[in-house]
C-alpha cells in the first residue's frame, strides 16, 4: 500500500531537519554575558553590572564544583557529607573558591574533613609556613612528591603554590590514607 500524499509531503519535509546541524542553546552564563553587553549598549549601566555579577557567581560555582572533584570518595564503611556552603566563608576572607567535605565512619566515633581552597589570599599567606614547616617545629609527611606540614592533628599541604589541602579531625593514619588518593598533578593544573 502506497504513502499517503501528506505523509510523503511531511517526511520530505523532515529529512533536511535531520541534516542541519543542532542549534546550539546558550547556557546561561553566556545568556547573562551577552545580556550585561546589550544592557552596557543601551545605558544601562546597573542592570550590565548585575548580569556580570550573576554570570561571575554561575561561573564560580562551576569552579567550586570542579574543585569538590578532587575531593576523596569516603573509604569502604565511611560516609561523606560535602559541606555547601564553603565559598560563603570564603568571600569574607578574599574570595577564591573551596570545597569542603566530613567524612564519617559506620560507628559515627570518627570524623576527619578534607578542605580545598584555591585562589585566596589566606592560601598565600600560609605557603611559607606550610614551605617551611620542619623550621617551624612541624612534622613533614610525603604523599608522593607532595610534602604535607603536620601540627595538633592537623594536615597542610599547599600544591602548586595555590591550593591549600587541609586535613583534620581524625587519626594521622586514616587522614593520610585519604590524601593519598587525591591526584595532585591533575589538582595543581585545576583552573589553568
Amino acid at each position: 500500500m502506497p504513502f499517503p500524499i501528506y505523509l510523503r509531503r511531511f517526511s520530505v519535509l523532515l529529512i533536511p531537519a535531520f541534516l542541519l546541524p543542532q542549534i546550539v542553546v546558550a547556557d546561561e552564563v553566556t545568556d547573562a554575558l551577552q545580556s550585561a553587553l546589550s544592557a552596557y549598549e543601551d545605558g544601562d549601566v546597573q542592570y550590565a553590572i548585575e548580569e556580570l555579577d550573576f554570570a561571575r557567581n554561575k561561573l564560580l560555582a562551576l569552579k567550586t564544583d570542579a574543585l569538590g572533584g578532587y575531593l576523596p570518595a569516603a573509604p569502604e564503611g565511611w560516609t561523606r557529607e560535602d559541606d555547601e556552603d564553603m565559598n560563603a566563608g570564603l568571600a569574607m576572607m578574599g574570595g577564591g573558591v573551596g570545597a569542603q567535605a566530613t567524612y564519617t565512619d559506620a560507628t559515627a566515633s570518627s570524623t576527619y574533613t578534607i578542605t580545598m581552597m584555591a585562589d585566596n589570599p589566606m592560601v598565600a599567606g600560609m605557603s611559607a609556613m606550610v614551605a617551611n614547616a620542619a623550621a617551624m617545629g612541624m612534622t613533614v609527611e610525603r604523599i608522593g612528591s607532595q610534602r604535607f606540614a603536620i601540627q595538633d592533628g592537623q594536615i597542610m599541604g599547599l600544591v602548586g603554590n595555590r591550593i591549600l589541602v587541609q586535613a583534620e579531625g581524625a587519626d594521622k593514619a586514616a587522614m593520610l590514607e585519604a590524601l593519598g588518593t587525591i591526584d595532585y598533578t591533575a589538582l595543581a593544573n585545576f583552573g589553568q
